[in-house]
């Protein structure tokens, strides 16, 4: 009993630093898609320019992002030495722009060690991750980019781009990204850890999904697989919900409510 509580212990670890590269991509509306063809790959824009679009576009749609409510489904699950287990959140997530992100939890099953150690452990680095997105963003603060390609997603043109991180932080990632040409919002992700997070990891592969919402991207779903030194493999998938979005008219509402009926000073 002992040696499997080690064990989960060590895969606890490894999980949960392997999931925030994954979860801050999220915040940073990363997404994915099928591919379903190509262009002749001539483009219409130099790595430079779409870059800039990039980032504009993404600050924008920070801007205008109000807030919203969904439900999500975190599943984690490990096969291999010396057992096999798993465990499942659902939460509540609310999100309060600029940099409020906020989880009430629903339900929890399986096993409370994964659940406490790593799903948990996850909502905390999600929460905190929000209140600086800068620092994950796809910038030229952050990564160097080159352009390769450009492809269909899901019928919509898209730039394919291969980044790399400019410093080993583990919040950041390298792999492959695809811009969508019209909206310069990240479709596709491709990646792994820019470092590797635990001594205990052999590889991390990032996969995340994003669908458009009225003039957003929002996460739809998200799954990282990390293959343990030891033996064994970890997979932690997060499916989201339909987003309830807020409206800049209640957004205002309720920060002026906040403002005028601040919470009493303790003496």
């Amino acid at each position: 009993m002992a040696r499997s509580l080690l064990w989960a212990a060590v895969l606890a670890l490894s999980c949960s630093s392997a999931v925030a590269q994954k979860v801050n991509a999220a915040i940073t509306n990363l997404s994915d898609a099928s591919t379903a063809g190509a262009t002749d790959g001539t483009s219409r824009l130099g790595v430079d320019e779409i870059v800039q679009r990039l980032a504009d576009g993404e600050k924008k749609r920070a801007g205008d992002l109000k807030g919203y409510t969904e439900q999500r489904s975190y599943s984690v699950s490990y096969r291999g030495f010396p057992a096999s287990l798993s465990a499942t959140i659902i939460v509540e997530a609310t999100y309060d722009a600029p940099a409020n992100k906020q989880f009430r939890i629903l339900s929890q099953t399986g096993s409370k060690m994964l659940a406490d150690h790593v799903l948990k452990k996850l909502l905390q680095a999600e929460e905190e991750a929000a209140q600086d997105p800068g620092k994950t963003a796809p910038t030229t603060a952050n990564y160097s980019f080159t352009l390769v390609n450009q492809q269909m997603v899901d019928g919509r043109p898209c730039y394919v781009l291969q980044v790399e991180p400019k410093t080993q932080s583990r919040l950041l990632y390298r792999g492959t990204i695809w811009v969508d040409e019209d909206d310069f919002a990240v479709v596709k992700i491709e990646a792994e850890p820019a470092r590797n997070p635990s001594f205990w990891i052999r590889a991390t592969k990032i996969h995340h999904v994003n669908a458009k919402n009225g003039e957003f991207w929002l996460p739809e779903h998200n799954q990282s697989e990390t293959d343990v030194r030891m033996g064994g493999r970890a997979t932690l998938t997060i499916d989201y919900g339909a987003y309830k979005m807020e409206s800049a008219d209640a957004h205002q509402q309720r920060s002026s409510l906040q403002i005028q009926d601040p919470a009493p000073s303790r003496k």
